[in-house]
């Protein structure tokens, strides 16, 4: 489900997370032009407006799971695309971005999110985010931009 979009990039919930909402949820930013494969495709205006999305979202994340009692205190981000290679599809941009709750069930906090192949039933269970944590992130995305921090202008864009 769409959460917030950009000139060059859809933000996302993942509907199927590594990381299910109650122990911090998953979002993903992915790019408009599915051409761009990885980072070193971007020219430098794009890879500025991605740096830019990252922190916002990320922040707005962190507020708005907490907003909603799920206690996050660390937003991890990682750019991968290898599973695309185990089917036809061919591989996009994009950024997962991992809310860490102190009080998981699955992915224990401080450890690296653990990302075994889908077939072996690690997710089953995990739940994306919902309609009220994406109602409340789009919040905190509003608010997060109100911050001259992130005024455009100081960005270059």
């Amino acid at each position: 489900m769409q959460i917030y979009e950009t000139k060059n990039f859809i933000v996302e919930s993942h509907e199927k997370p590594f990381i299910s909402r109650t122990d911090g949820g998953h979002i993903r930013i992915r790019v408009k032009d599915d051409s761009i494969t990885d980072r070193t495709k971007l020219d430098p205006k794009t890879a500025i407006e991605l740096m830019r999305l990252t922190m916002v979202v990320g922040a707005a994340m962190e507020m708005a799971m907490n907003n909603l009692g799920i206690p996050v205190i660390k937003i991890n981000y990682q750019d991968m695309g290898n599973w695309a290679w185990k089917t036809s599809t061919k591989p996009f941009l994009h950024i997962h971005v991992f809310g860490r709750a102190s009080n998981v069930a699955k992915q224990v906090w401080p450890e690296s999110v653990y990302l075994p192949d889908r077939g072996t039933g690690f997710y089953d269970g995990f739940e994306p985010l919902n309609n009220e944590d994406i109602e409340e992130i789009k919040k905190q995305i509003d608010i997060v931009l109100q911050d001259d921090k992130y005024n455009e202008e100081k960005w270059g864009l």
